[in-house]
């Protein structure tokens, strides 16, 4: 096989770690500054998928242009969550909050389950087979649009917590929740604001993935453990290393896809988990303890 032939599947499976990091960052977002781990966070992608499904049935939305209506459901279905569940188990131990989120996800799962079905459903669009030539590469336009996307959101995400005042105080709230209080933030609401963007972010990632892969229910714990792998790769809590790690899986997923076989990506995605906690185990981007 050719260089080029190469250099594409590695194109192709950057494009596609492109969206697996954008699902990452919404779980490292919530974990990062609330200290809560999300174990509904792949049902909250699926049900993203299933919105651009009906928006794309209904309006005839492309998915793309229909992330962001999902995404202020998904917004505002997080916020309520933190506010009147999550918030009280902030403070509880770990176990008792995992055991609250998989009650979520378990719910979650088995709403759509019976709202949308076992059997999968797709999205038509008019670019779905068509290709775009970038020198020696040749991506799937369906890719490259989702790709794209992925970075406006993650560069738009970075942005807020880096520039806005409202995503200053997030990031003071991570850093000391104690002096959060004393200089009088309130900190439930900013929580409740992160949880929520948390998962408009993940939403978002879901309404873009429905491009390449058919929606099922069964895809959700599938997409969970995978976000967790990629936010342990990258560095627990850091968003950077989210988007990293979701690139590196999504280029070794392909590479193994296409050397090996696509029955074996997912071996990969732990291959590739093991020998970082080996050389590093904070993450790549992670700090030391």
């Amino acid at each position: 096989m050719s260089f080029d032939y190469h250099l594409n599947i590695v194109a192709s499976g950057l494009l596609t770690g492109l969206i697996y990091g954008l699902a990452a960052l919404g779980l490292s977002v919530i974990f990062g500054v609330v200290r809560v781990v999300n174990f509904a966070h792949g049902e909250m992608m699926v049900a993203g998928m299933y919105g651009a499904v009906l928006l794309s049935g209904l309006a005839g939305l492309d998915p793309v242009l229909a992330a962001p209506l999902v995404a202020a459901v998904l917004f505002v279905f997080g916020w309520l969550l933190q506010r009147r569940l999550v918030n009280r188990f902030v403070e509880r131990p770990e176990h008792m909050q995992f055991i609250l989120l998989l009650g979520v996800a378990t719910i979650l799962l088995n709403a759509l389950l019976l709202v949308f079905g076992p059997d999968s459903r797709s999205v038509q669009v008019p670019y779905g087979f068509d290709t775009v030539e970038l020198g020696p590469l040749l991506l799937d336009e369906v890719r490259l649009r989702a790709g794209a996307a992925a970075i406006v959101v993650a560069a738009a995400l970075f942005a807020f917590f880096r520039f806005s005042r409202t995503g200053k105080a997030i990031r003071a709230c991570a850093d000391n929740p104690l002096g959060a209080r004393v200089v009088g933030l309130d900190i439930d609401r900013l929580y409740a604001l992160t949880f929520g963007i948390g998962s408009a972010v993940v939403g978002i990632a879901g309404t873009l993935m429905v491009l390449l892969v058919d929606a099922r229910p069964q895809l959700a714990p599938e997409y969970t453990l995978l976000s967790f792998i990629i936010v342990i790769v990258g560095g627990l809590g850091s968003l950077p290393g989210a988007l990293l790690g979701g690139v590196l899986i999504g280029v070794s997923e392909a590479l193994a896809g296409f050397l090996l076989t696509p029955s074996l990506k997912t071996l990969f995605s732990y291959l590739v988990l093991i020998l970082v906690l080996l050389v590093r185990p904070q993450g790549l981007l992670g700090k030391r303890s």
